[in-house]
C-alpha cells in the first residue's frame, strides 16, 4: 500500500475483527471503507483545487500581454556584443572584398539585430491599421 497510515488502519481493523469476532465484521468493514472513502475524497479535492488553480493561472497569464523574455541587461549586452563583433567583421569583410564585403558584413549585423528586436518586441514590425476619421470623433 502507498499510504502507511491507511495500512495501519487496515491492520487495526483486521486485529479488531479477530478480537471481536464475526458479528462485528460488517461494522468494522464499513468503518474502514468510510476511512478509505474520506482519503479518496481528500485526494480528489486536492487534485481538483490544484487543477483549478492551474487553469486560473493560465487564464490570468493569457489575459495580459506577454512580457519580453529578455531583461534590459540582456538587450544591452546583445547590443554591446554586436558592436564589438562588428569591428573584426568589418575589417575582414572590407579587407577581403572591399566595399561589397563591408556591406555584406554590416547587412548581417543589422539582420541579427532586427531578428533580436522582432523576437523581444513582436509588435514592433506589425502594420498598424489606418484609423478612419470616425475613430477620432
Amino acid at each position: 500500500m502507498r499510504d502507511p497510515e491507511l495500512k495501519k488502519e487496515l491492520d487495526a481493523t483486521l486485529q479488531a475483527r479477530r478480537e471481536l469476532g464475526e458479528e462485528y465484521e460488517s461494522a468494522l468493514v464499513d468503518s474502514f471503507l468510510e476511512k478509505v472513502d474520506q482519503r479518496i475524497d481528500g485526494a480528489v479535492e486536492r487534485r481538483v483545487r490544484r487543477q483549478l488553480a492551474e487553469q486560473q493561472m493560465v487564464v490570468a497569464r493569457g489575459s495580459r500581454s506577454p512580457k519580453p523574455t529578455d531583461s534590459w541587461g540582456e538587450r544591452f549586452g546583445f547590443g554591446i556584443v554586436s558592436l564589438v563583433l562588428a569591428i573584426p567583421l568589418s575589417g575582414i569583410g572590407g579587407g577581403v572584398a572591399n566595399l561589397p564585403g563591408l556591406l555584406v558584413a554590416w547587412a548581417g549585423i543589422v539582420g541579427v539585430n532586427v531578428v533580436q528586436a522582432a523576437r523581444t518586441h513582436p509588435d514592433l514590425f506589425r502594420r498598424r491599421k489606418a484609423r478612419k476619421d470616425s475613430d477620432w470623433e
